[in-house]
């Protein structure tokens, strides 16, 4: 279970990173966490916009909606998503992942 918080009219997702994987995409939730693998190294940034790029795909948002909030050199990041609520990040979650 993804541990979500919200934040006014957005909610704060928790996202763990894995830059220079084999795919772009989500494979998973540990200890809250979304985890997000992108194939993009982690060099000034460009694995945070390939992260965020995923998310937005993930969530059926815009990546103007993503905000990176923490951890912009860290594996253990936290993103502002505006405009979707909670259930709606929680199902499209639960429809890739299977059982999140």
């Amino acid at each position: 279970m993804l541990d979500l918080e919200i934040q006014g009219d957005a909610v704060l997702l928790p996202v763990k990173a894995r830059a220079g994987g084999r795919v772009n995409g989500a494979t998973g939730v540990r200890q809250g966490a979304l985890l997000v693998s992108v194939t993009q190294v982690a060099e000034k940034g460009k694995a945070n916009k390939a992260i965020a790029a995923v998310l937005a795909k993930l969530l059926g948002c815009s990546k103007s909606q993503l905000d990176l909030v923490r951890g912009a050199t860290s594996s253990e990041k936290v993103f502002l998503v505006s405009g979707v609520g909670v259930e709606a990040i929680q199902d499209r979650v639960k429809q890739i992942l299977g059982d999140a």
